[in-house]
C-alpha cells in the first residue's frame, strides 16, 4: 500500500469539510493530505492503519490524525449495502485564520496538533462528548459548525483519555530554534538512513562535540539518534513490504539493518509483528 496524494474539496463557502460515509465497506487506499483529520467510525470493524501502525478498529472507533499521515481503514467481512459508516472531519489548522491558533488562550490546541502528528486515539468519557459535538456538526450551520469544532479540539486537548497511535515521523518539523543546524542533520539522515552513520559524522554536520550533539538531538527530538535512525529504518522496512514482493531477507539490508534476527526484532518492538505477519495483514 504505497500513500498516494488525496486531494480535499470543502467548497468555497466553507473552510473544512464534514463527510458522512454509508458505503459497502472501507477499502479505500492508503492516502494522506494536509488536511488534519476527526474520523469517528459508526459501522464497521477491520484494521485501521496509521503510518506504520496497524490496529484493529471496531464501531466507536475515533481518532484524530494530525496533516499528511499516511492512512486508511480496510473493513472485514462485510458485503452488505451500507454497512460501513463514519462521519469524517477535514480541516487545516488554519482553517480559522492564520493567526488564530496563536492566541495564548488556544496553546492546548496547538499542543494538540503537534500530538497529532502522530495520530490521537480518543477513550473514556471523553468519546461520547465527541461523538454528541460530532453529531451536532452535522445540522448546524455554517458559523455554528466552526464554533463546534474549536469545542472539540478543546474537549480533546483538555482531555487525559488519549494516547498516540503511531511513533511521530515529523519530528523535524516540531523545531522552534536553531532550524537551519537541525534541517541539516535531518537531510542527512533523510539520505543515508540506509547505511551506517557514524555519530562522528552526523555531530560534525552540526558542528558540535558528539557529545554535546547527542544532548541537542535528545533535547529537540526526546530520542536518541539510534532511535530516530531506527524508526526511519523501520517505517523504509514497511513501506517495502507493503509495496513490493521483495525477500525479507533482502529488505531488510535495504532498509539499513545489518543483520536480519536484529532486524526482525526490532521490527517486532516497533510495530507488535514479525515482517512475515505484517505483510499478511
Amino acid at each position: 500500500m504505497k500513500p498516494s496524494f488525496e486531494q480535499i474539496t470543502t467548497g468555497i463557502e466553507n473552510s473544512f469539510s464534514v463527510v458522512e460515509l454509508n458505503l459497502n465497506r472501507f477499502d479505500g487506499p492508503y492516502h494522506f493530505h494536509p488536511e488534519i483529520e476527526l474520523t469517528w467510525i459508526r459501522n464497521s470493524s477491520g484494521k485501521r492503519f496509521v503510518g506504520i501502525n496497524i490496529s484493529d478498529y471496531e464501531p466507536g472507533d475515533l481518532v484524530l490524525l494530525g496533516a499528511n499521515i499516511p492512512h486508511c481503514w480496510q473493513s472485514m467481512n462485510e458485503s452488505s449495502t451500507d454497512n460501513a459508516q463514519a462521519v469524517v472531519i477535514q480541516f487545516r489548522s488554519n482553517f480559522a485564520g492564520d493567526a488564530f491558533l496563536m492566541l495564548p488562550e488556544l496553546k492546548k490546541i496547538q499542543e494538540l496538533i503537534l500530538k497529532s502528528e502522530a495520530g490521537i486515539i480518543i477513550q473514556g468519557e471523553t468519546k461520547p462528548k465527541i461523538i454528541s459535538k460530532i453529531n451536532q456538526c452535522l445540522t448546524a450551520d455554517k458559523l455554528h459548525r466552526i464554533l463546534i469544532l474549536i469545542e472539540i479540539l478543546d474537549l480533546i486537548s483538555n482531555s487525559e483519555e488519549t494516547k498516540l497511535i503511531d511513533q511521530p515521523l515529523t519530528w523535524h518539523n516540531k523545531l522552534s530554534a536553531d532550524k537551519e543546524r537541525f534541517q541539516n542533520v535531518f537531510s542527512y539522515l533523510i539520505q543515508n538512513y540506509q547505511h551506517d552513520i557514524s555519530l562522528k559524522t552526523v555531530a560534525g554536520i552540526a558542528n558540535m562535540s558528539p557529545n554535546a550533539f547527542c544532548r541537542y538531538f535528545k533535547n529537540v527530538t526526546r530520542k536518541t539518534l539510534l532511535e530516530s535512525v531506527r524508526e526511519l529504518r523501520i517505517n523504509q522496512a514497511c513501506q517495502l513490504l507493503r509495496n513490493t514482493a521483495k525477500p525479507i531477507n533482502e529488505i531488510c539490508f535495504e532498509s539499513g539493518f545489518g543483520n536480519i534476527s536484529y532486524f526482525n526484532k526490532t521490527f517486532k518492538e516497533v510495530t507488535g509483528y514479525t515482517p512475515l505477519h505484517y505483510r499478511n495483514l
